[in-house]
């Protein structure tokens, strides 16, 4: 059961501690992030990193050998690590959430195992998990045990994951599997060239004939999920996701920008000034981005706090409850997209024309932002909100709300 939102003392103190070792590692992602994003290399050494600070493990139970940090704590951490690195801030939001599918969809027994491994081996998690794309994937019956077959044009961390956790079909039914790397069969495609999060190792995979085991399997195949209200926060799970690491890149792309703006930028010849930190219009666009930024932070705080309220109710949650909580993300994700676009591509408005050379990669954060926002389009999630405010219809469950 996941930790509740009132933590204790010593969780407190974990949950400090964990954040204080994402500030290190976001650090040190920063002073590298635009030679890394140019050489668009898998993130092996990236997610080595994550787990030498022991950041893969904080959200199992304490005395399994994790941090007890609850699922909205672990989000924050995600926050954190897009200060330095969006893409792998992307990587570790999602291992996060795949990291509890077991929980909604398993068994106690199989929910316990794995979150025992995830403590004491510290796995980090990747994902073919995105419901669009490609034929899909199949699972089917074969004597004693299963095989998977299909492909899927996107996941994340799958070729670089120790643990894989899938989705596929099964007769007319979803299922959801976990899997250790290195499967028969399973192939990452290694075809992801786009202008933005280029160090998720994203792109297509493909299955053939591969074998899948009966305990691989999350709960019972003969009676696959229903879908109840807990379970249909699977989505909220990845939304807090894309919440947190798009306004933890607004945040580190703003003080970049104004770190790199103390050291470098002019005044403007016809300002009459010494210091383009003493510009009005700079200081005016300053003041606007902050605001507006800090606005943002807010609204993720409250819709992790609608997730994890959800999360500690459990079973017994009503739709009601679910849609509360669900709204709540999507409010944060139509802000946190909006805010963090326009800071992202305001910011040389505050820099200057020099800060422009390539070297310097400052265009990677609108890059990464608008690769990922175009995912899932932000403009459904103002009409569910829209559609709650009026109409009290909550939004329809999918792999996408």
């Amino acid at each position: 059961m996941t930790t509740s939102l009132s933590p204790d003392t010593t969780t407190t103190s974990a949950f400090d501690e964990a954040l204080h070792r994402a500030d290190l590692v976001a650090a040190e992602l920063r002073a590298t992030a635009a030679e890394r994003d140019r050489a668009n290399a898998a993130p092996t050494a990236e997610i080595e990193l994550l787990r030498s600070h022991d950041l893969l493990q904080v959200g199992e139970p304490v005395e399994l050998g994790g941090s007890g940090l609850n699922y909205a704590q672990t989000q924050q951490i995600t926050r954190r690590i897009a200060r330095g690195d969006t893409s792998i801030a992307h990587l570790l939001g999602y291992h996060y959430a795949q990291q509890r599918i077991a929980h909604l969809f398993g068994t106690p027994e199989q929910a316990e195992a794995l979150s025992r491994r995830n403590a004491q081996e510290k796995l980090f998690w990747g994902g073919v998990q995105n419901p669009r794309g490609g034929s899909g994937l199949v699972l089917t019956r074969d004597e004693d045990g299963f095989r998977l077959n299909g492909r899927r044009t996107f996941a994340s961390g799958a070729g670089v994951g120790d643990q894989l956790s899938v989705t596929a079909t099964f007769g007319d039914a979803l299922v959801f599997l976990s899997l250790p790397a290195g499967k028969e069969g399973f192939t990452p495609l290694g075809d992801w060239d786009n202008i933005g999060q280029r160090l998720t190792d994203s792109g297509g995979v493909e299955f053939v004939n591969t074998p899948i085991s009966r305990d691989e399997i999350l709960g019972d195949p003969d009676s696959p999920p229903t879908f109840t209200a807990f379970q249909q926060l699977v989505t909220p799970h990845w939304q807090l996701a894309f919440v947190n690491f798009y306004i933890g890149t607004a945040e580190g792309a703003l003080d970049e920008a104004l770190d790199w703006t103390r050291l470098n930028a002019s005044a403007w010849e016809t300002s009459g000034l010494e210091a383009a930190t003493d510009d009005p219009y700079i200081l005016e666009l300053v003041g606007e981005l902050r605001a507006e930024i800090t606005a943002a932070v807010l609204l993720a705080d409250r819709a992790g706090d609608a997730l994890q309220h959800a999360l500690d109710i459990g079973e017994a949650l009503t739709d009601e409850q679910r849609a509360v909580a669900a709204v709540a993300i999507a409010e944060a994700k139509y802000v946190t997209t909006k805010v963090s676009l326009d800071a992202a591509s305001r910011l040389f408005e505050i820099q200057g024309a020099r800060a422009t050379t390539t070297d310097y990669g400052f265009d990677r954060h609108w890059r990464n932002l608008r690769t990922h926002t175009v995912h899932d389009p932000v403009a459904y999630k103002a009409r569910e909100v829209g559609d709650w405010t009026l109409n009290h219809r909550a939004p329809q469950f999918s792999l996408y709300s």
